[in-house]
């Protein structure tokens, strides 16, 4: 299979010449390892996986042994499963004034994330990364960050073909998992299959003690079922025949493992009576339209999920954007008591981009009436929108476009 070319390698590369230790985390089989193997190509890099029972037990009890079998510069796949390998990588660290010398593979499992920050604080940078973006798989790269406005909108859009519903929901239904992208439909089942039975039950098991496959699967379908709204905690619980502190249990432990994303809400003291409850997310929709059973791509398109599934969509190609992006943004959803909703405010630079998501090739132009809320509570407003099918970028108001999807 042909490499293809990830958003994240320019950041990696950046954080790699200024801390001594990289981790990249994300949920399984996303392409980290190939990513970085990729990256060391013509380097004299060891690599080493602590997948290999015999590797892993030499970390795990001599890791003084473990480094000096395996010398630095050294990629370390799954160092989850030795934490015990931190304390030597840290003293490693210290000795040396040489930047890059670790590059660490993981999933961002709770207690790998607490073993980092209290042993290597200072010294490693960490980075997320997730299933391809669609941008990826179609080697696009767009110039300059995106704000949203009309000229960076218009720019963009001399690099991509024009904006189709079929291709986009073919991406979502596919998903951005680098091994299903020439498979047909039989074997992306399969391949999601296995995904859910040896990948994340092994995982699951090892983060959270999760060891009852049954009310596991059926818990998962029930996130599926959910995806693109308020988390319901009492509603899972019940689907899986658990208790409700187990079901928040195991939202976390999949949030961890990179499965599912939690939008939180918006919060501000200027503006009352907001909700308090994350909405979530599938990082991959092609895993969540497998766990709904939607067995090919026009019977998700025309059905009555598809309007979550294309937010669910949007919303994860700009948590990818923002990832990979040089500037940090801060996402979240704005929801009021009066059912006021705000699908996204990105906020960047002390401004809030507010977005709406909409199915519709051409959605009503009175959605963005609701933008008026920050000017009443004095937050600084920028660039804005619908993100929606529309072919091509159209101003609704100096401040506001219909946006294609495939422009984020």
């Amino acid at each position: 299979m042909k490499y293809i070319d990830r958003t994240l390698e320019r950041k990696f590369l950046h954080m790699s010449s200024f801390f001594k230790a990289v981790l990249v985390t994300g949920a399984h089989q996303v392409g980290k390892t190939t990513m970085l193997k990729h990256l060391a190509e013509g380097q004299k890099r060891t690599y080493v996986t602590l997948d290999n029972s015999m590797v892993r037990m030499l970390a795990q009890t001599d890791p003084v042994l473990f480094f000096q079998t395996y010398k630095p510069p050294i990629i370390i796949d799954e160092v989850q499963k030795a934490p015990q390998l931190f304390e030597q990588i840290k003293i490693m660290c210290d000795e040396s004034e040489e930047t890059g010398n670790f590059w660490l593979t993981g999933s961002q499992q709770f207690s790998l994330m607490k073993n980092i920050r209290e042993t290597l604080a200072g010294r490693i940078g960490i980075l997320e990364l997730y299933s391809l973006s669609k941008n990826e798989i179609e080697g696009i790269t767009f110039p300059g960050e995106l704000d949203y406005s009309l000229p960076c909108l218009l720019e963009r859009q001399k690099l991509v073909a024009k904006n189709n519903i079929v291709e986009v929901f073919e991406h979502i239904w596919r998903g951005g998992m680098p091994q299903v992208l020439t498979a047909d439909a039989e074997q992306r089942q399969e391949y999601y299959n296995s995904y859910v039975d040896t990948y994340l039950m092994r995982d699951v098991a090892e983060a959270g003690g999760i060891t009852d496959t049954v009310r596991f699967r059926k818990f998962l379908n029930a996130c599926a079922a959910l995806t693109s709204e308020q988390i319901n905690y009492k509603t899972l619980a019940d689907a899986a025949e658990i208790s409700q502190p187990t079901a928040k249990e195991w939202v976390r432990v999949l949030q961890g493992l990179g499965i599912l994303y939690l939008l939180p809400p918006f919060a501000n003291n200027a503006l009352k009576r907001l909700a308090k409850t994350p909405k979530m997310y599938f990082c991959d929709t092609g895993l969540c339209a497998y766990l709904s059973m939607w067995l090919t791509r026009d019977t998700l398109m025309n059905g009555a999920a598809s309007g979550h599934y294309f937010e669910n969509y949007v919303v994860m190609e700009l948590v990818k954007n923002y990832a990979y992006a040089k500037a940090k943004a801060n996402l979240t959803y704005y929801r009021d008591s009066n059912a006021k909703e705000i699908d996204i405010f990105a906020e960047e630079n002390n401004q809030i981009h507010p977005l709406e998501i909409k199915k519709s090739a051409n959605p009503d132009r009175r959605e963005v009436k609701k933008y008026e809320l920050l000017d009443k509570a004095a937050l600084a407003r920028g660039s804005g929108g619908i993100i929606c099918m529309c072919e091509e970028v159209l101003p609704i108001d100096s401040k506001n476009c219909f946006i294609p999807c495939n422009l984020i």
